[in-house]
């Protein structure tokens, strides 16, 4: 069982971090969390790293569902995505499969509402790859 996804854009990091940011916006996914694996590498190791960055993307309605029948099941939100820039410019998106993720889940809605995040997220990744 795979646990992601992903596409890479023939773009740089910037501009293609702008551009997933609005395709989630399309399915109604905000990206709520950013953590700059870049800047922690440089500050805590003195490491330089090509841009690098792990990101949760909600859509609040999908987590409600998920959090009424499982309160628990937070531990596996929001749905997880990193971006990370390749040697020849290009930058990969991947996406961490939530179908994989909230079938962890003892309830039948987690699950429902993985297989819609999934639908939503691979919709990011066909309009990315467009």
């Amino acid at each position: 069982m795979s646990y992601e996804f992903n596409t890479t854009l023939q773009t740089g990091f910037d501009a293609a971090l702008e551009t997933v940011r609005g395709v989630l916006m399309e399915e109604h996914l905000g990206v709520i969390s950013e953590v700059n694996v870049q800047a922690i590498f440089k500050t805590k190791m003195d490491k330089d790293i090509p841009p690098y960055r792990i990101f949760g993307a909600c859509n609040p309605k999908l987590a409600a569902r998920v959090l009424e029948v499982e309160p628990n099941a937070g531990t596996l939100l929001p749905c997880n995505f990193i971006m990370y820039e390749n040697a020849d410019g290009t930058t990969t998106i991947s996406f961490m499969d939530p179908v994989t993720v909230l079938g962890l889940a003892n309830s039948e809605e987690a699950h429902a509402v993985g297989a819609e995040a999934k639908e939503k997220l691979l919709r990011v990744v066909e309009k990315l790859s467009a």
